[in-house]
């Protein structure tokens, strides 16, 4: 069951707090730990701060990307302190870990993101996940320790995981983070293509379509269906066509059905 499950770092500064990670990870029974674009790794101070999870950090993987690191999972969870408008629920970490056993029982691959340690996430990291959750602390002060954030969240899960539930396997495999990525490209481009998107005025379209997919639970061979759909309705999609820069400013703020 715990093997099913990432713990991936994005952009962490500190090299001790990888370290003080690992830690908190292997204390719970976790082992796997990815690593966008740390500033420092490996490092003596995080083997320092490892205290023993020296095999954690050995076998972590370092990936350039967020879509990278998230490559085969089934679903992405980012951890978050902040609300923010037209996202995903955000549940509480207890609520959000009792629906993982089934997750897992299926074959399931699950990630669990925490962004940099000073401003946690970043809103396109957030889009690139499909369940938000965060920790209930005080609302007075609400400051975690990277280190302790994770362990606080391993913890939850471990609970729920070595709780007695039957398994529940599903009948047809789930689609991964990187199948429904190409689906959302192919979505995207086809929305152009036809006109239906405007790239001056792309709105929150493309975001509030990855959020309907996000809660369906899109298994893998319903993807195919829609990509299928997509390429007998518009043929001349040849995946050309560039897809919106998010990081660029637009004059606009909706599209045609926003």
């Amino acid at each position: 069951m715990f093997a099913r499950f990432r713990i991936v770092l994005c952009t962490t500064t500190h090299p001790g707090n990888i370290g003080a990670a690992a830690r908190a990870m292997k204390t719970m029974g976790f082992t796997r730990l990815t690593l966008v674009t740390p500033r420092h790794f490996p490092d003596p101070e995080a083997s320092a701060r490892a205290s023993g999870a020296d095999d954690i950090l050995a076998h972590a993987q370092v990936c350039h990307t967020l879509n990278e690191a998230l490559q085969g999972v089934t679903l992405s969870v980012g951890l978050t302190a902040r609300r923010r408008d037209l996202s995903h629920p955000m549940l509480p970490i207890r609520e959000l870990a009792a629906t993982l056993p089934e997750e897992t029982s299926s074959g399931g691959e699950i990630a669990l993101v925490f962004g940099t340690e000073m401003s946690g996430l970043s809103n396109a990291e957030l889009d690139a996940c499909q369940r938000l959750a965060h920790i209930p602390t005080d609302p007075n002060f609400g400051s975690l320790n990277l280190a302790a954030a994770v362990q606080l969240v391993c913890y939850e899960i471990r609970q729920a995981l070595l709780q007695d539930r039957g398994p529940q396997a599903r009948e047809y495999p789930l689609a991964t983070h990187d199948e429904l990525e190409r689906f959302y490209a192919h979505l995207e481009r086809v929305l152009l293509s036809s006109g239906f998107l405007d790239p001056d005025h792309p709105g929150r379209l493309m975001i509030r379509l990855r959020r309907l997919f996000s809660r369906a639970r899109v298994e893998r061979e319903e993807v195919s269906i829609l990509r299928g759909i997509l390429r007998t309705l518009y043929p001349s999609d040849d995946g050309s066509t560039p897809l919106i820069d998010r990081n660029v400013p637009h004059a606009g703020t909706h599209s045609r059905t926003n």
